[in-house]
């Protein structure tokens, strides 16, 4: 019947192999850039900063980065490159009229869709879900997607 003592388990039964890496899912970490602060993890709420490497922070989260240099708080790296606010650029994002998110009340077991995006092109209308390239212009903070740039063959801003 088994489990009587009876039983010789076998090599493979006793050692266990090397564990599998899990693998991050492409989808997961393309929405978590664009929804989530790089700094701090929390939501992206306005007003919304990018550095020169192409990462969006929550602004309150990138000035309590540089006021707050104790010894005992250990450097971020995801902002080891903000030396002041100077090296950020406030973004002029445009809302996706589409999204719903914050609309509603919120309830438990809400179920929050991230095939919708907040904020979308102000020219072509592609959503910035990171499926799509999109640039911002360091001097006015205005925000397009690479294929708008690419059809709009201007050296000022759009708006």
């Amino acid at each position: 019947m088994g489990c009587d003592g009876g039983t010789i388990p076998k090599r493979h039964e006793l050692v266990k192999g090397p564990r599998k890496v899990e693998k991050v899912d492409k989808n997961a970490e393309l929405v978590a850039r664009w929804y989530y602060c790089t700094l701090s993890q929390e939501k992206l709420c306005r007003p919304i900063v990018a550095c020169d490497l192409g990462r969006l922070y929550n602004k309150d989260a990138v000035i309590e980065f540089l006021l707050d240099k104790s010894a005992d708080k250990t450097p971020v790296e995801a902002a080891s490159h903000i030396k002041s606010i100077k090296n950020v650029t406030e973004l002029n994002l445009t809302d996706n009229p589409a999204w719903s998110g914050d609309k509603e009340t919120i309830q438990g077991g809400k179920y929050d869709d991230i095939q919708s995006a907040r904020f979308i092109c102000p020219v072509v209308g592609l959503e910035m879900n990171g499926r799509h390239r999109f640039c911002f212009l360091r001097n006015c903070g205005c925000v397009f997607s690479e294929r708008a740039l690419r059809e709009v063959k201007a050296e000022v801003c759009h708006k």
